[in-house]
């Protein structure tokens, strides 16, 4: 079958721009990512985007951040199809790397980190069925988030707001996909309130994916004063006996895509999951100053099964199960202060960022005798402890045609090993990494309707408690020799509203000393290096157009060049400058054009166009190949009295494209790829009763 250009999708989203007409513009969320205040993208001098609440649901699955995600520049989402493994979330190349989860990307969620202090995030936090907006946060100003910054995604609930209203929804599809939704919100006596809870179960496209997903979420919020405003916010996720089907050989790809490793099956591969957080977030006025407190705690149980073979040396010392129980809390407080007798607004704003995990970790064997797949003898015992406290200023100024917006962060990241093992010799031990983080902008209107600006910034990333717990070789302890990363990015965007049409471009240069790597990855442990220097440069183009009263279309464009600045060598191979970083794709376009002829019914086609993706440092292993997928979506809604009724239709890969739709960096066994499924249909139906 013949692939699509990238340039057919391009001519998607602009081939019908001459249709525009005198529409008002309502393409330029207000965000508060990046600025610490609520800003409209526009007027804010770096790339951020912000995603809505419609943009969210409408003809979605409510799943998978991946479905709202693809449409912002700059990021790589990538679905792997394992609900063991989330998603892999990658933002100008940072956190491509990540066997697991996401890393290198802060993620936020009503103010409460979904990633620990040393990097470690997972996606599947995220609530998406009560999410108002997602705000996406890319380039230099994402320094002052912290370490780990590559780039950060904040989701924002919705407030409870109106008249009680209660509602239920069912969605089915391929591969036995069943999700079922409750939900209750409104307003009363003076205190608002959002009551959500979800289950999915799913087969899976491949053999051994099978999984069940329990979500709840609570929210209450009120203005305790005239002068102040609390949340209360839980949440939970729940996970049990997720199955792991890993990845696949290229030869197993190609002769069956649905396809999982003998061993996958052998050790009965799975991971549970029990997820709970509670957080508050206090804002108060004093004077013409803001005071913001957000405050957190939570614990997340989690069990693995890996197919480490019996007998080979990582399962006799670190053991084929991991087991970990995890507390984490925290909490920040921001001052925001206007200086009045400054020229133009001038906004200073102080804060300090207080996160702690720590982590009871286990290891265990994966079999007892001759049976496999089952918790066997105990292999590790240790404490985890991973903290931070940032203190950090920033100020952000307006001054007639000039925005200016500037700060520093002082990042720390404190690892903390207490061995209780003991039996193959003490691994304790301890690292603490450190840096200043600072960040500039400037942006100019050369008219009303166009903004010029330049961003610069320096960042680092620490390795995560995952990089640091083997030492190279049969070295038992932590690897405390890896030193951070450290970023140097620059920015040229441009930002332009053109009658119903938003346009936001920038090109970017990131250096990078002291790259974190693979080193080697052998029986289930996997080492990691610092790599020299790597280059990335790049182009975004991001636009929005209300093409008339009924057409829109969007256009998310990525062009990345991401390689090794310098030689270097890992376990197995010198690694040539020049060669490009794995799991990051030179090109990705996503192209949408929506059509809502009246309000109670929308339509949609999605393109996505990536290329072809290397696997491993070398880059001679073969290459995911690159793809084009279409996606076909529409929602219905009926309103009677009290009653809201809609009916969701979806259509995914149209073409019924076989694809490989994420890879496994570096994995040690060749099993790079992972494949993602063919033509796929989803149908849901909801119902919302009014008081």
């Amino acid at each position: 079958m013949t692939r699509p250009a990238p340039a057919a999708l391009l001519a998607l989203g602009l081939c019908t721009t001459a249709l525009a007409d005198d529409a008002a513009l309502t393409l330029d969320p207000s965000v508060i990512t990046g600025s610490r205040s609520a800003s409209p993208t526009f007027d804010l001098p770096y790339s951020v985007d912000g995603i809505s609440r419609e943009q969210i649901s409408d003809g979605q699955l409510g799943i998978n951040a991946s479905e709202a995600l693809s449409r912002v520049p700059g990021l790589v989402v990538q679905n792997r199809q394992n609900y063991a493994q989330d998603l892999q979330i990658s933002s100008r190349g940072f956190g491509a790397r990540s066997a697991f989860g996401v890393r290198g990307i802060k993620l936020i969620a009503d103010g409460i980190p979904a990633s620990t202090p040393d990097g470690q995030g997972q996606a599947a936090t995220f609530n998406l069925d009560t999410a108002e907006r997602i705000e996406v946060l890319r380039g230099p100003a994402a320094t002052l988030y912290g370490s780990n910054a590559g780039g950060v995604i904040q989701m924002f609930s919705r407030d409870g707001e109106g008249t009680p209203r209660v509602g239920a929804e069912t969605l089915v599809g391929s591969d036995g996909l069943n999700k079922n939704h409750l939900s209750a919100e409104g307003a009363a006596n003076g205190a608002g309130f959002v009551l959500d809870a979800s289950r999915m179960d799913t087969n899976g496209y491949r053999d051994h994916s099978s999984a069940r997903r329990d979500q709840t979420f609570a929210k209450l919020n009120f203005a305790p004063d005239d002068d102040s405003k609390l949340a209360l916010i839980y949440s939970s996720l729940e996970q049990n006996g997720t199955q792991d089907p890993l990845g696949q050989t290229w030869a197993a790809y190609k002769a069956d895509p649905r396809s999982v490793s003998a061993n996958a099956l052998i050790y009965n591969t799975r991971k549970s999951i029990d997820h709970q957080q509670l957080g508050l977030n206090y804002e108060r006025y004093i004077g013409n100053a803001t005071l913001q407190v957000n405050a957190y705690t939570g614990r997340r149980n989690v069990i693995q099964y890996l197919s480490i073979p019996k007998g080979t040396p990582a399962n006799e010392r670190g053991g084929g199960v991991v087991q970990f129980d995890r507390k984490f809390y925290g909490g920040s407080v921001r001052w925001m202060q206007p200086v009045e007798s400054a020229p133009g607004d001038l906004m200073i704003i102080t804060g300090l960022d207080f996160d702690q995990s720590e982590d009871s970790r286990h290891g265990y064997q994966n079999y007892s005798g001759n049976t496999l797949g089952v918790k066997g003898q105990l292999r590790r015992d240790e404490i985890d402890t991973a903290r931070s406290l940032d203190p950090y200023i920033q100020a952000n100024w307006a001054l007639d045609r000039w925005t200016l917006q500037a700060g520093i962060r002082h990042s720390t990241m404190q690892m903390d090993v207490d061995d209780q093992f003991l039996s193959n010799g003490d691994a304790s031990g301890n690292k603490t990494y450190q840096k200043n983080t600072p960040s500039m902008s400037v942006m100019y209107a050369f008219t009303p309707e166009l903004h010029g600006y330049v961003s610069a910034g320096k960042g680092f990333e620490t390795p995560t408690q995952a990089e640091l717990a083997y030492a190279p070789g049969n070295v038992e302890g932590f690897n405390f020799g890896l030193k951070p990363s450290e970023s140097t990015q620059y920015e040229i965007g441009l930002k332009a509203q053109l009658n119903d049409t938003r346009l936001n471009a920038a090109v970017f240069q990131i250096t990078t000393e002291d790259e974190l790597v693979v080193q080697q990855s052998i029986g289930g442990r996997t080492s990691y290096q610092n790599a020299g220097r790597t280059l990335r440069r790049g182009f975004e183009l991001g636009m929005e157009s209300q093409l008339s009263e009924h057409w829109s279309t969007s256009l998310a464009y990525t062009r990345l060049q991401a390689t090794y600045d310098s030689d270097f060598a890992s376990a197995a191979n010198t690694i040539d400058k020049g060669n490009y970083l794995p799991g990051v794709p030179q090109t990705t376009l996503f192209v949408e054009l929506n059509w809502k002829p009246r309000d109670w019914v929308s339509t949609a086609i999605e393109g996505l166009y990536r290329s072809k993706v290397y696997v491993e440092d070398t880059n001679s292993q073969h290459a995911a190949p690159g793809y084009s997928v279409f996606n076909w979506r529409a929602r219905l809604e009926q309103k009677v009295e009290h009653w809201t009724f809609h009916q969701t239709l979806r259509l995914d890969n149209l073409l019924d494209r076989q694809y490989v739709g994420s890879v496994i960096v570096g994995d040690g066994n060749g099993r790079y790829y992972e494949a993602a499924p063919g033509r796929s249909w989803y149908a849901g139906a909801g119902a919302e009763y009014q008081f």
